[in-house]
């Protein structure tokens, strides 16, 4: 399994605050990711920055992500739909500098569409055309260009990502991103397991919920690649509100991180740090991986001896660990008797010299 593991921006505890020393503090950490944010439209005066990012990249093997604006209308009338597409070609050509591998963009409101095929489609069209215009961007190149990005020539266009929306009157459920995926070549799912969390109404509890999930991506969409999101997350009536620190949300990593240990062979995946600790939870999430995977081997372990010590006893392993457990019962029982107190008998009340007796009352004196 390759799990790579990287916050939505430059670290918190980066002194410098730009993307190439984020980049080195991120190495330091143990990390392989980083999703660059460009929530706003992006400058051209950030260009430099991003090459200088890009080449970093490429040299060391960190995986550079870029999030497009965040607010989007692409379903909304065709002024909104330019407005918001205006706005990601930008982030299109920062990708091809920045040696992007994913493009995560958001879709936004239903608008005027129902939710249903109709709004897919149309999603669909939309998409097929960002598609067109990114692979156009990395084809648009003289042979200067091959020097300066070198990426270019070795490595396939960024992939664009659909990430799935937290919101009711958001399109992007589980199912319509997927939808959409399936039909529209150089696109991906983007699982904002935060979003799906609170769409859901806390849907994301256990390890059985993530592998219900991952096999309905498997199914649907096919391919072992994933890219999502992770973070705590405060949420009401099917509805995200805003993002919190993993230990304060219901949404906790561990079921997550039991199910890639146990079932997440199979998977190349991304997970993105978006909580407000970035780097912080990245790290968190990581070592909570690195727990999982040891218990997996510890029971793993405890299982191959079971099934040698079974050869040798003329047992079946089904046999010897039903042996253990009433050994194990046995000895529970023991302890118990043993950290009883012994019972306290009551003492008889002694017999002391009483000089009352009923004669006395005869005496006359």
């Amino acid at each position: 399994m390759s799990l790579k593991l990287g916050p939505a921006g430059v670290p918190l505890s980066c002194k410098g605050r730009t993307i190439v020393e984020g980049m080195d503090d991120i190495t330091a950490l143990g990390l392989e990711a980083m999703e660059i944010q460009t929530v706003r439209p992006v400058q051209p005066k950030h260009f430099d920055q991003y090459w200088q990012a890009g080449i970093l990249s490429w040299d060391s093997g960190i995986e550079m992500n870029l999030h497009g604006p965040y607010y989007a209308e692409l379903l909304g009338n065709r002024r909104e739909r330019n407005r918001s597409l205006a706005k990601m070609e930008a982030s299109m050509q920062a990708g091809k500098i920045i040696n992007a591998r994913h493009l995560v963009y958001h879709v936004g409101p239903y608008g005027e569409y129902d939710p249903g095929t109709e709004a897919n489609e149309q999603v669909a069209n939309i998409f097929s055309g960002i598609v067109d215009r990114v692979r156009s961007i990395w084809g648009e190149q003289d042979e200067d260009a091959y020097t300066a990005f070198p990426w270019i020539s070795e490595q396939e266009p960024s992939l664009v990502g659909i990430e799935t929306s937290g919101r009711q009157e958001l399109w992007g459920t589980v199912e319509e991103v997927l939808e959409v995926c399936n039909h529209v070549e150089g696109t991906v799912p983007v699982l904002n397991l935060g979003h799906i969390h609170a769409r859901g109404h806390g849907s994301m509890r256990t390890s059985e919920d993530y592998a219900e999930l991952f096999d309905m991506v498997r199914e649907t969409y096919g391919g072992s690649k994933f890219y999502c999101h992770f973070a705590g997350i405060e949420h009401r009536m099917g509805n995200a509100l805003h993002y919190t620190q993993i230990k304060k949300s219901d949404l906790k990593f561990e079921p997550f991180a039991e199910f890639l240990a146990e079932e997440g062979d199979w998977m190349d995946i991304t997970i993105i740090s978006d909580s407000p600790l970035l780097e912080h939870d990245a790290m968190y999430m990581m070592q909570h991986y690195d727990k999982a995977r040891q218990r997996l081997m510890e029971i793993r372990a405890r299982d191959e001896r079971r099934i040698k010590l079974a050869k040798e006893s003329g047992l079946t392993p089904e046999e010897l660990e039903l042996l253990e457990q009433e050994v194990a019962e046995a000895k529970t029982r023991e302890e118990k008797e043993d950290s009883k107190s012994p019972a306290v008998t009551a003492k008889a009340p002694s017999k002391m010299m009483s000089f009352d007796s009923p004669e006395d009352d005869d005496d006359l004196f």
